[in-house]
């Protein structure tokens, strides 16, 4: 999709050549004389269109209007949440008249985050899905002009909205692969298509790699597949030479039958949404390729299937991790973090300033918060306010949970340093306990978007989220980069317990 940022107002929205205008009404309108302003006033005065938000009206072949069709959609105050709702109502009508070429005309005081609503919702609103398709019906829009009062105050906002789009869009559509098509290979292989295209780094590591490494963990989730794993790394560099990077992590179960756990069959099929983590990192770069910002960046995904056949890993093994640390399995359904945890420990080597883990890791985390906000833990409040203000900046919202000791006792065991699970309760902030146990070294935060990386139902399909989020976060770094900061005394400590073959292991590789 074309996406043009124009200075337009009312008057000149009237002669845009396009198949339908879309102009957003405020609850502060003020009427002029042109016949757009007119079309509004006329509207408003009848009580046949309300400026709240999401509420539409349709005319056709208006005086003076070029555009065949208008439609008037409330914008309440205009903020970028509203426009958002607005454009989300609009889409079904869009959708339905086939449009081609599409002109957005923004209320005159609207800033930055209205010029990303517009673009992103669109964006959104009008994405299909046809990969898998013998007949696919294509996108009938093509060229989206967003009219604004000063194009040139807003050439920045356009920008990262159409660059969210485009790593949001990406992120949807490896989600939205089936299982059988978006292997560990296969995202690899994509991976590694986005390097070569971006000038970014790039290593993909197999099975005889990865075990070299010692990621044993990783490795005891995969044994049950026939597909074989891969752990991919992802390097951008846009900062100086010297600057530490921030890592982000994504969970790359490309499918998840709970293993030996098994899981119960009804949506089963949706669980080949378990690698959104994964597609939200290589979204990200994605983005990250059309902005360039000045940030060092690493990408790091283990990425393989969760399957139950007779060399899977089972309840009761111990798993000796990258970290040294041994790990109880008492459900293989919690299989995420015992992934995760060695790209974590594996992420010490570049030196962070800072590491996001991004995973669908918990039903916990859909009751809590449900598909509005993703779950948000940190062990470092500067970074969580950080991502909290990204979040919503980029209407990508999460929420941070705790991450109090006293949450980590039901992961005691006589067996191991830590078992994978504990009781039902809070299940969320008991798995983030888990990895923060991984994640001692640099500053940390675990996004649990198990409720917002997909929908089920009639709109089934990946969301691309939190894209949005990571990339507002990245940009706000753009130029800022302090040195890594140095292992907390507890993650000294933690280093030191750790077997020595372990240690001299991860110092030789470092």
């Amino acid at each position: 999709m074309d996406f043009e940022l124009k200075t337009l107002d009312a008057a000149g929205a009237a002669s845009e050549k396009c198949d339908v205008l879309l102009v957003l009404v405020t609850d502060s309108f003020r009427a002029g004389k042109d016949p757009v302003s007119r079309l509004v006033a006329a509207a408003l005065d009848a009580g046949d269109l309300e400026p709240k938000a999401g509420k539409l009206l349709q005319a056709y072949r208006s005086e003076g209007i070029a555009a065949p069709r208008v439609l008037l959609a409330g914008a309440g105050d205009g903020s970028g949440r509203k426009v958002q709702q607005a454009v989300q109502a609009a889409a079904g009508v869009l959708r339905s008249s086939a449009a081609k070429k599409l002109t957005i005309l923004l209320p005159a005081a609207s800033g930055g985050d209205a010029v990303r609503a517009a673009v992103c919702g669109t964006a959104e609103s009008s994405y299909v899905y046809v990969a898998t398709k013998s007949k696919p019906e294509g996108r009938e829009l093509r060229k989206v002009t967003v009219g604004v009062a000063d194009a040139g105050a807003q050439r920045g906002a356009f920008a990262r909205a159409k660059a969210a789009a485009v790593g949001i869009e990406f992120a949807r559509e490896l989600a939205n692969l089936p299982p059988n098509y978006a292997t560990p290979t296969r995202l690899g292989e994509e991976a590694k298509k986005l390097a070569k295209a971006s000038g970014f780094g790039v290593e993909v590591m197999g099975p005889k790699e990865v075990a070299k490494v010692g990621m044993g963990s990783f490795l005891s989730v995969a044994k049950g597949s026939a597909e074989p794993l891969r752990f991919i790394v992802l390097r951008y560099e846009g900062g100086s030479r010297g600057d530490a990077p921030i890592v982000l992590v994504g969970k790359g179960i490309t499918f998840d039958t709970g293993g030996i756990s098994i899981k119960p069959s009804g949506e089963m099929d949706e669980m080949k949404f378990d690698m959104g983590g994964a597609a939200s990192v290589l979204g990200t770069f994605r983005a990250l390729a059309e902005l360039k910002p000045k940030v060092n960046v690493v990408g790091l995904i283990p990425s393989c299937e969760n399957m139950p056949d007779g060399a899977a890993y089972k309840p009761g093994d111990i798993l000796t991790s990258l970290s040294g640390q041994t790990i109880e399995v008492l459900n293989t359904d919690a299989e995420g973090r015992l992934i995760l945890c060695d790209a974590l420990t594996y992420a010490e080597r570049f030196k962070p300033r800072a590491v996001v883990d991004i995973a669908t890791l918990t039903g916990a985390c859909v009751v809590a918060l449900g598909g509005i906000r993703s779950g948000l833990f940190a062990s470092d409040d500067q970074l969580a306010t950080q991502l909290q203000a990204a979040g919503d900046a980029a209407l990508d919202p999460c929420w941070r949970l705790p991450l109090d000791d006293e949450y980590a006792e039901g992961l005691k065991t006589n067996f191991a340093d830590v078992a994978n699970v504990a009781g039902r309760a809070a299940g969320a902030v008991v798995a983030a306990k888990f990895l923060q146990r991984f994640a001692q070294a640099y500053p940390w935060a675990h996004l649990d978007v198990a409720g917002t990386a997909w929908k089920g139902g009639a709109a089934k399909g990946g969301t691309g989220r939190p894209v949005g989020l990571l990339l507002e976060f990245l940009m706000a770094q753009d130029g800022a980069a302090p040195a890594a900061p140095k292992a907390s005394a507890k993650a000294s400590k933690a280093a030191k317990a750790a077997p020595a073959n372990k240690r001299s292991k991860a110092a030789a590789r470092a």
